[in-house]
């Protein structure tokens, strides 16, 4: 699967012919119109000069005047026109720091919910594992691309299930933080401020990627929260 160029507005699946499953924030995009797409430019052989290289997502990124109208037109395909687009983040199903497309209607989509969100503690994660050599590459991909959600139950990410009474988090001053760092994510944080405080505090720095809240490894964390 190939990138689109992320210089112009890409055409998007026709209105109503998309249908998301799950609910809430563990929503999963219709196969057909969201399969995912890759980066050609991003393989086994260059994530030393792509992904895992600090920053490198943001030089990458479309803009906002081209992301914007797809936006708007995804949501009509997947039946969530008329609602506000600020209810949705246009997501890449593989994500740029596991070498996603860029700009491709295949790899984009309209994910409910806020962000941070329980998936981008998953890409996190997984892009740490990527570029610490633990897995590779192309199994990142299959993972996020084909079962996130899955995994992340298996491997007792926080975030993966909806929480109960019981067992959510007291939230206190705008965060609701796990005292097991392991357990952290950028969704216990309502602020970047807030996120990058508890990052700095438990040694988190470019180099040191503390609870997976760093993805792209420039020493901020939960760059996406307000």
């Amino acid at each position: 699967m190939s990138a689109a160029s992320g210089h112009q507005v890409q055409p998007q699946p026709a209105p109503g012919s998309c249908h998301a499953t799950g609910h809430g924030t563990l929503v999963m995009p219709d196969p057909h119109c969201t399969p995912g797409a890759v980066n050609p430019a991003v393989t086994q052989g260059t994530i030393e000069q792509t992904i895992c290289v600090p920053g490198y997502t943001k030089t990458i990124r479309p803009s906002e005047s081209i992301t914007e109208p797809e936006k708007l037109a995804s949501m009509a395909a997947y039946g969530y026109a008329g609602r506000p687009a600020g209810d949705f983040e246009y997501d890449h199903l593989v994500s740029l720091e596991l070498g996603g497309a860029v700009n491709d209607p295949r790899n984009l989509w309209p994910e409910s919910g806020a962000s941070p969100n329980p998936k981008d503690s998953v890409e996190n994660t997984l892009h740490r594992m990527v570029c610490d050599g633990q897995i590779p590459l192309a199994q990142a991909q299959h993972i996020i691309a084909t079962d996130w959600l899955g995994w992340a139950r298996t491997h007792g990410r926080t975030g993966a299930s909806a929480p109960t009474e019981s067992s959510a988090p007291t939230r206190s001053s705008g965060t609701s933080v796990p005292s097991n760092p392991a357990d952290v994510n950028c969704s216990n944080f309502s602020t970047h401020a807030a996120a990058q405080q508890w990052f700095t505090a438990h040694g988190g720095s470019p180099s040191n990627d503390v609870a997976g809240l760093d993805g792209d490894h420039d020493g901020q964390a939960c760059e996406s929260l307000p």
